[in-house]
C-alpha cells in the first residue's frame, strides 16, 4: 500500500471508531507501529485533529472531514463507467482497485455528488464475448512496470508457433482482444501480440532500461497512436 493511501485508510479508521490504538492499525495495514507513530505525527503535522498518545490510543475529533472532491457530474458519470469497464474487462486484482476508487470517492464527495454517483445509468456488462487467455494478466503488468523480460510461445493466426523474447512496453485493450505491446529481441523490432494466443509464459529475472527507439512513446509515435 502506498503511504498516501494507507494515511488516508487511517483517517478512515478513525473516522468510523472512538479510539483506535497504534497496534491495531499497524496489524491492519500490515506495517510497523512506529511507521504507524510516523504516520500520526505527519497527520497531525499537516492539520488533521488528532488525539492520543502511542500506547494508549487516537481519536480523531468530531467535525472533521477531508475535503471534499471537486467533481461536476459528467465527471462522476466518466469515472464511475471507467471503473465499471474495469471491473468488468480486466483481471481480479484491477477489477477490485477500480471497485475501491469508488469507494474512497463516495466517502469524501458532497452528498448530492453521491446520490448521483449511486444512481449513474451508465453500465459494462460482465456477460460478454471475450477472447480467452491463459496468462496471468496481473502478473503481465507487473512485468510492464518492473521492466521485466519476458519469454513465451506464440501462436499466429494459423496455429504456426514461435519462441519470443521481449521487452514487454505496454498493455492494450482491444475489444475483445487484449495486447502486449513489446520491443521484440527475435525480430529487432516493435510487435503487438495478442495474449489469447501466448503459451508457455516464462517471466525472466533479466530486466530492461528504456533505450531511444525501443520505448512505448517510440511505438506510439511509429504506429501513428
Amino acid at each position: 500500500m502506498r503511504r498516501a493511501d494507507r494515511l488516508f485508510e487511517i483517517i478512515q479508521i478513525l473516522r468510523r471508531r472512538k479510539l483506535v490504538r497504534a497496534r491495531d492499525l499497524a496489524e491492519k495495514l500490515e506495517v510497523s507501529e512506529r511507521t504507524i507513530y510516523r504516520d500520526m505525527r505527519d497527520l497531525v503535522s499537516g492539520g488533521v485533529p488528532i488525539e492520543g498518545e502511542a500506547g494508549i490510543g487516537y481519536v480523531l475529533r468530531k467535525g472533521f472531514d477531508l475535503p471534499p472532491l471537486m467533481f461536476d457530474e459528467q465527471e462522476i458519470e466518466a469515472l464511475v463507467l471507467g471503473a465499471r469497464i474495469v471491473e468488468s474487462w480486466a483481471d481480479p486484482r484491477l477489477a477490485e482497485a477500480a471497485a475501491n476508487v469508488i469507494a474512497k470517492v463516495e466517502a469524501v464527495i458532497p452528498e448530492r455528488l453521491r446520490e448521483h454517483m449511486a444512481q449513474t445509468a451508465l453500465l459494462a456488462p460482465t456477460n460478454h464475448f471475450a477472447e480467452p487467455i491463459r496468462v496471468d494478466l496481473a502478473a503481465l503488468r507487473e512485468a510492464v512496470r518492473l521492466r521485466r523480460k519476458l519469454r513465451f510461445g506464440y501462436l499466429d493466426g494459423a496455429g504456426n508457433a514461435t519462441h519470443r523474447t521481449v521487452r514487454p512496453l505496454g498493455l492494450a485493450f482491444y475489444g475483445p482482444v487484449w495486447l502486449l505491446a513489446s520491443w521484440c529481441e527475435l525480430r529487432e523490432d516493435f510487435r503487438a501480440f495478442r495474449l489469447d494466443r501466448i503459451v508457455d509464459l516464462v517471466h525472466l529475472d533479466d530486466t530492461f532500461h528504456p533505450e531511444p527507439g525501443k520505448t512505448i512513446g517510440d511505438y506510439l509515435r511509429r504506429d501513428g497512436q
